[in-house]
């Protein structure tokens, strides 16, 4: 009886916990979302009580008055172009290193992902250079092809996993059927490692979408701003009027949620394989 008393109060303790974390996760972006659609007054008045109207002036007057949707749609193309084309090139390189025995491949390896040790702000100065050099200054070229490049090492960490737990039997029985090295790469172990694909891509869209310093640095007009960048003229803009400024945070956060929700299912299969391999 005591056993089964005390198994109970370690079940019920964990959810306490886990119930803890979710509410302090979700809190402060539903009090966000919330209090988008009150007045000035009611929020400053009275800052967790619920809107006694819905209304939505605010996102529209965001859009409509402030080039909002200049941003927004900056930020879509910059982010979701720098991760598919991260996605594919690490994509060919995890599975190079996964599926392939070559002389330097674990030190090649390393050197691929110590990146991740590497301070992103201890890069600035040479990728700046390297932009100007470029030419690509203040364009959306400069930024998709930085961006592409920040994902690197978590991206052949997972991805790399991901192919190493695909059957080598598989590329065998194609390679007999006369499937060529790109056959068997993109027909037989793409559709196979969707759930590492799409960990690899939220986590790198994600970074992308919510980037701000390099997006300051590389860029000066408001053609090729970002929203994290817009959001601190909006904060100068929206300095009293709270309103629009939790319209504006709302729409930036969005997207990031809606993703992430439809394909959350391959994520957690992929944590999970993960786990189990390593």
């Amino acid at each position: 009886m005591k056993i089964r008393s005390r198994g109970l109060a370690v079940y019920l303790f964990s959810y306490a916990v886990m119930l803890f974390t979710v509410m302090v996760s979700l809190f402060p972006i539903l009090w966000v979302v919330v209090s988008s659609f009150k007045t000035n007054k009611a929020i400053l008045g009275d800052p967790f009580a619920l809107p006694t109207s819905i209304s939505f002036k605010a996102y529209v007057d965001v859009f409509t008055q402030y080039n909002f949707l200049i941003y927004f749609k900056n930020s879509m193309i910059i982010a979701t172009s720098a991760t598919l084309i991260a996605v594919f090139i690490y994509a060919l390189a995890a599975y190079i290193f996964a599926k392939f025995d070559f002389f330097g491949k674990s030190l090649l390896f390393i050197l691929a992902t110590i990146t991740l040790l590497v301070p992103g702000y201890a890069r600035a100065q040479p990728i700046f250079t390297i932009v100007m050099k470029l030419n690509l200054y203040d364009t959306k070229t400069g930024l998709v092809l930085v961006y592409a490049s920040f994902g690197m090492a978590l991206a052949l960490f997972i991805l790399r996993v991901t192919f190493m737990a695909i059957s080598k039997d598989l590329d065998e029985a194609a390679i007999i059927d006369g499937a060529s090295f790109w056959r068997v790469f993109w027909s037989v172990n793409l559709p196979l490692a969707k759930s590492g694909l799409a960990t690899a891509g939220i986590l790198m869209f994600l970074a992308n979408w919510n980037e701000y310093f390099y997006a300051l640095v590389l860029t000066s007009s408001k053609d090729n701003r970002t929203l994290p960048v817009a959001l601190q003229f909006f904060n100068e803009a929206f300095s009293y009027n709270y309103t629009y400024m939790f319209a504006a945070l709302t729409m930036i956060i969005l997207p990031g949620i809606l993703i992430y929700l439809l394909v959350q299912e391959q994520v957690q299969q992929s944590v999970a394989s993960s786990g189990v391999k390593g």
